[in-house]
């Protein structure tokens, strides 16, 4: 799959008939030696860029899945969200086809879902691994040259002097007048890390997990099994490189589009 991938872009790389995306970048400096600090020299082939490429493809499967898990869960939750959501996307998308990529742009309060997800449900809890460049004292704390740093992405999106009292709970109306770009530069929500070693796929990311939930909550009225409430739903989460629910979630969908709708 991956070689197909690549030849096509080699073939269209030569008629010039798209624009240059990720792909066409490491095909570019294919077979260049690149240096590497205290380190012998690489060159990038054809194998590296597949190994990268799957890189992305199987990075993004864990985390996007686990978010929308989580933005589900909640939404489950908090059934007045569900249908300020909803209610959105029926405005802008109408009910008779589903939402597709080109209507995110309008989704102003699909946005505030996610970023409130994403507060509390970070893709990466504890960033990759850092090291410290020189040694300096950060409230009170000193932090020696060369230190491995690790950062609790988890820990900052809950913080209290941050968000409020109400820091744990479940409110995407706080970003009425917060805008976030995840571009790493907004230190009170760092779901996608930040800096050089931020998630090169944040964009591809975002656009996945607004595009599922979207579409779940558009064409679908979600229930919870009969002996579950939304009060005691199990929102417990397993410890790992991403942040996964301990237990799967379980819901019982019923179709709620037109019968005439468009899918496709």
């Amino acid at each position: 799959m991956l070689e197909a991938i690549i030849t096509e872009h080699e073939h269209t790389n030569a008629d010039k008939i798209h624009d240059e995306d990720f792909l066409d970048i490491l095909l570019s400096i294919m077979h260049q030696t690149i240096a590497a600090e205290n380190e012998q020299n690489h060159v990038i082939d054809r194998t590296n860029i597949k190994a990268i490429l799957l890189d992305m493809i199987v990075a993004a499967i864990d985390t996007s899945s686990s978010a929308i898990e989580w933005a589900l869960s909640e939404l489950l939750r908090h059934p007045k969200v569900m249908k300020n959501l909803q209610h959105e996307i029926h405005n802008e998308v109408g009910n008779k086809r589903i939402v597709e990529e080109n209507d995110l742009h309008k989704l102003n309060y699909l946005n505030m879902v996610v970023d409130e997800t994403l507060r509390l449900y970070p893709v990466i809890p504890l960033l990759l691994p850092r090291e410290c460049r020189e040694s300096i004292t950060i409230d009170g704390y000193f932090i020696k040259k060369k230190t491995r740093v690790i950062v609790n992405a988890w820990a900052i999106g809950r913080d209290p002097n941050v968000w409020t009292k109400n820091a744990e709970e479940f409110y995407p109306e706080r970003f009425i007048d917060k805008k976030m770009n995840y571009q790493g530069h907004e230190f009170e929500s760092i779901p996608f890390g930040s800096g050089r070693r931020r998630c090169p796929g944040s964009q591809l990311g975002l656009i996945t997990i607004k595009l599922v939930i979207a579409q779940m909550v558009h064409c679908f009225e979600w229930e919870l099994p009969c002996n579950i409430s939304r009060y005691n739903l199990n929102m417990e989460e397993k410890f790992g490189l991403s942040i996964p629910r301990a237990q799967h979630l379980h819901a019982i969908p019923s179709y709620r589009l037109a019968s005439d709708a468009k899918h496709e």
